[in-house]
């Protein structure tokens, strides 16, 4: 699973002894992943607008969670206590923290965190569906444009990035130059 990521809106409201979140996740702004190292390129990434779409028009269970942790729950559809909705320009999470599930002690530490301005990102955590994404070179870099993706959770993060696109992306070259790289290797040299 691939988590991407924005310093985007995530604002908390307590009323009446349960905790509202409004975050938003915007559409169509590129991400630096990787920078420039040497003779690399740098890695970009951008989610097109209602990449998500899929999933959450078909009413599909997706979970608000603390640090991509399905440990720590903060939310979900099937609960019934978390919105998504698409526009062209963002994805908008509204998510309820019920006064029981406030009592519990991961819960307490997330909106602590969040109080003390330590947890301000927003990170959803997908799957890339078959042929929903274009990588393409942009002078010295290269964009991963995610175009279809399965959304299966949306996280709050101290700091947002994409630590895992990296490893779990398949094409990070565009096809010419992966094709070189594997007529031209070293016999030394293995994939994993």
């Amino acid at each position: 699973m691939l988590w991407g990521a924005h310093v985007g809106s995530l604002e908390l409201r307590t009323e009446g002894g349960e905790t509202r979140l409004r975050a938003t996740f915007p559409y169509g702004r590129e991400t630096v992943l990787a920078e420039r190292v040497g003779m690399g390129r740098e890695r970009r990434e951008m989610i097109a607008a209602r990449a998500f779409a899929d999933r959450i028009e078909r009413g599909e269970d997706v979970h608000f969670l603390s640090g991509h942790d399905f440990n720590k729950p903060l939310a979900s559809r099937s609960a019934g206590t978390l919105t998504l909705t698409e526009s062209d320009d963002a994805l908008t999470v509204e998510a309820t923290i019920s006064a029981d599930m406030g009592q519990v002690s991961y819960v307490r530490d997330f909106l602590s965190a969040h109080a003390a301005g330590l947890v301000r990102g927003l990170s959803p955590g997908f799957r890339v569906r078959p042929g929903g994404e274009t990588v393409e070179e942009r002078g010295t870099a290269i964009l991963r444009t995610i175009k279809a993706a399965d959304l299966i959770e949306i996280s709050a993060v101290t700091k947002p990035a994409y630590p895992q696109a990296q490893i779990e992306a398949r094409n990070w070259q565009p096809i010419g130059e992966v094709a070189k790289r594997l007529t031209h290797r070293p016999a030394a040299i293995r994939w994993r």
